[in-house]
């Protein structure tokens, strides 16, 4: 049987840099060498992509040969940069299609599978226009919200509001709106980097400035006492949802520390909820899911109000982490579907993806016989 090749591309220029690389190394570890040949594709901080086989360490992939992906549908062939000859590269340079495992910015906004779009490469994941507006919270709750689903009441701030003239204003206008607590948030950034909770006019203040390092656009919340809540989706037309689990965190958030770092944080799957409950975030997450035109997988997480049980949604992934602590494989494990099966229903999902656009029309059509231009 001839192996398919996969290109499992991580790292990337982002503050979740290091998180990617974790992710890669427990997807490559999973990866079924019998029906794949693996290729390590590591972005590193400059941008640079970097092409090594699957022996390789992947810390040392970044000093491997420098390489490319043209934007040219008629090869799926990585291309050497600099004096290295193409030959160098092996059979490593030649792909079926590419996991990206790019948490952040450049990785799962959009660019990256627009570039994967224009080499007409297969690729795990939403495309251009979902995983955009996955990243951004912001265009996310609108679009949620417009589809009848509840979500966290919020304000966004940019631009001049964010600046240092700006910065108490857009303070004061948040406590008048939303109160306090609230919690601030850039509107595309990961795995809770540049997340502050406030409770004052200080500490909002403090909290804006600190994640307009992150992103020209954040959002303030209201901060609801709740439970927090992740339901795995899976699939392109008709995507199914895992089993919930929930967060426990010692922490009053779940911030970077809590998620990657500290070993109390508990994740209790499956989520203690009654039957309704359980149903209620299922069929949600498919809804939203759809709602935003997501395709492969997404992690769909959710706020249950401790005092009313209101169920909100937060946000969507679209690239959830996938390392040792990660909920979106851990979830499909207790719902039934081992990891190394997970990674293969995603590439299949991806290759599916791939042949359903490929049947699409790419030329406009041909005039009838005799029925030529009459202006």
């Amino acid at each position: 049987m001839t192996k398919l090749r996969v290109g499992l591309l991580f790292g990337g220029r982002s503050v979740e840099h290091e998180v990617s690389i974790e992710s890669a190394r427990c997807i490559l570890a999973a990866l079924d060498r019998s029906r794949y040949e693996v290729s390590l594709l590591a972005i590193d901080a400059e941008g640079r992509w970097h092409l090594a086989n699957a022996d390789t360490a992947l810390s040392a992939v970044q000093g491997e040969a420098s390489v490319f992906l043209p934007a040219d549908p008629r090869s799926t062939t990585l291309v050497a940069m600099g004096d290295t000859p193409n030959s160098a590269l092996g059979d490593a340079d030649r792909l079926d299609v590419i996991f990206p495992i790019v948490h952040g910015r450049g990785g799962e906004d959009g660019a990256l599978q627009g570039l994967l779009e224009l080499a007409d490469i297969p690729y795990v994941g939403s495309g251009v226009l979902s995983s955009a507006v996955q990243m951004d919270k912001d265009i996310a709750k609108r679009l949620l919200s417009a589809a009848g689903l509840s979500v966290t009441p919020w304000i966004t701030f940019g631009g001049f509001e964010l600046d240092e003239r700006g910065l108490p204003a857009a303070a004061e206008r948040a406590e008048a709106d939303l109160g306090f607590p609230v919690f601030v948030k850039p509107a595309n950034s990961g795995s809770s980097i540049g997340i502050a909770r406030a409770e004052s006019i200080p500490e909002l203040i403090a909290a804006l400035a600190d994640a307009r390092r992150y992103d020209h656009k954040v959002l303030v919340e209201t901060a609801i006492d709740a439970r927090e809540v992740e339901v795995a989706v899976l699939g392109n037309d008709s995507p199914e949802a895992s089993v919930p689990g929930e967060i426990r965190a010692a922490k009053a958030f779940y911030d970077y520390d809590a998620k990657y770092r500290d070993e109390t944080t508990e994740l209790i799957i499956p989520a203690q909820l009654d039957a309704s409950q359980t149903e209620a975030v299922r069929a949600t997450a498919i809804r939203a899911y759809q709602a935003l035109e997501a395709e492969g997988m997404a992690r769909v997480d959710f706020l249950i109000d401790r005092e009313t049980g209101q169920i909100y949604l937060n946000e969507l992934n679209s690239l959830p982490g996938f390392t040792d602590v990660s909920m979106y494989p851990k979830l499909w494990e207790a719902t039934g579907l081992p990891y190394p099966a997970l990674l293969d229903r995603l590439i299949e999902l991806a290759l599916e993806r791939h042949d359903r656009r490929a049947k699409l029309e790419t030329h406009p059509p041909k005039a009838e016989a005799g029925n030529g231009d009459r202006g």
